[in-house]
């Protein structure tokens, strides 16, 4: 059974680097929580490390330029692991061939800059979808829309063969308080409809993979045991904490915030039944991140 805790204090002792999710805990995709933000400083004065891991499709450095505009200042992390670097080395290398179909926004571009840390990248060239080799999914066209509008597309791409490289897993997102579809959504379809799909962010482990050379670029060698993964998404924090087996801190005011009735704090009841529903065993529990 999982333990509501008052505060992260109240257990930070017990682990030397904290793996903490972005959306929904550190901010809400406009703003920073002001509360997440001082406990997370007050960890690391006493010597702790954060990599914020999230499955954000764009690099570390265009997250942080984002961070600073969300008001997160640069003392609340060491370091940042992005779905988007793990899924752009894995671009890089061929994963979906070099003719790619590109479905997102126009501020994810960047996912297609030159990656320098591979030694022979391999050239990517955007074609038109009766042209390409694979996709490369950042996210919805329109997040507001049903992502079953990208059906037509889906169907001819899955009669090719094509294979769909997911930038970021998550299935939707509360930016302020509106919610919108991500590329998890879409991917989440095509593997329905037959297709097949890849992913590098939470759950999967390459982000986690990606997490641990941060911290050992930082000179930490932090064991398992003395992880503990922060967030509010039951299919990806949690779950991706599982199976990396490392200790879990679910953030209920989140995207659960209606199912565990939470306020300040959820309904011990709603959150029980939220997790047994779930099948997930998070370690502890918080409304929100302070």
């Amino acid at each position: 059974m999982t333990q509501i805790i008052e505060q992260l204090s109240a257990i930070s002792e017990n682990y030397d680097a904290l793996f903490v999710d972005l959306w929904g805990c550190v901010h809400n995709g406009v703003t920073a929580f002001p509360a997440a933000v001082a406990a997370l400083q007050a960890y690391r004065a006493n010597g702790g490390t954060v990599i914020l891991v999230t499955n954000a499709p764009r690099s570390r450095h265009e997250v942080a330029k984002q961070l600073v505009r969300f008001k997160v200042p640069a003392d609340a992390y060491d370091d940042i692991a992005t779905s988007g670097d793990s899924g752009r080395s894995a671009m890089f290398q061929g994963a979906v061939g070099q003719k790619v179909w590109f479905m997102g926004q126009p501020h994810d571009l960047p996912f297609f800059e030159p990656l320098q840390l591979l030694d022979a990248p391999v050239e990517i060239t955007q074609v038109p979808l009766d042209e390409a080799e694979g996709i490369v999914c950042c996210g919805p066209f329109d997040p507001k829309a049903d992502p079953a509008d990208n059906r037509p597309q889906l169907l001819l791409a899955k009669q090719k063969g094509l294979k769909l490289l997911c930038a970021n897993p998550d299935i939707v997102v509360d930016r302020g308080e509106e919610r919108e579809w991500c590329a998890g959504a879409i991917a989440q379809l095509y593997t329905e409809m037959g297709g097949e799909s890849l992913y590098f962010g939470k759950p999967h482990p390459p982000i986690y993979d990606l997490a641990r050379r941060r911290l050992a670029a930082l000179g930490k060698d932090v064991p398992n045991e003395r992880i503990l993964a922060i967030g509010d998404g039951i299919h990806t924090d949690i779950s991706g904490a599982a199976g990396e087996d490392i200790d879990a801190l679910f953030i209920t005011g989140g995207l659960a915030a209606a199912e565990t009735r939470t306020q300040e704090q959820p309904e011990a009841q709603a959150l029980q039944s939220y997790l047994a529903g779930h099948q997930a065993a998070p370690r502890f529990s918080i409304g929100f991140l302070r």
